[in-house]
């Protein structure tokens, strides 16, 4: 079975949208639109797995323990497990497209 991560993007989003398209053991692949979204003020993801991001469509600017990061269609970052990161903004007039692999033991 194929898909295109590019089908289905909503152009109205009042949340960003998440959708799993891989799961298996300590590993998950997500399709995140952003459309003109941010994290919420004060907000800081602290994850329990590592998480290694790309952008496909549209841009975004991240905090990443407080230093920002600009990111362009094909340009991808890793982010370490428990390392402070927020989303500060992403294209408002278009959808910003990102590919996320969430990876690693989980810490129980």
């Amino acid at each position: 079975m194929t898909s295109n991560l590019f089908t289905d993007l909503p152009t109205n989003l009042p949340n960003e949208l998440f959708s799993t398209l891989l799961e298996a053991d300590n590993l998950r692949i997500e399709r995140i639109v952003s459309h003109g979204h941010a994290s919420p003020e004060g907000f800081w993801y602290d994850q329990d797995q590592h998480e290694w991001v790309i952008v496909l469509l549209g841009a975004a600017r991240l905090s990443i323990d407080g230093e920002p990061k600009e990111l362009k269609p094909g340009d991808c970052i890793n982010i370490a497990a428990h390392q402070r990161h927020r989303v500060e903004w992403t294209t408002p007039g278009e959808p910003t497209v990102w590919l996320a692999v969430f990876y690693g033991a989980e810490e129980k």
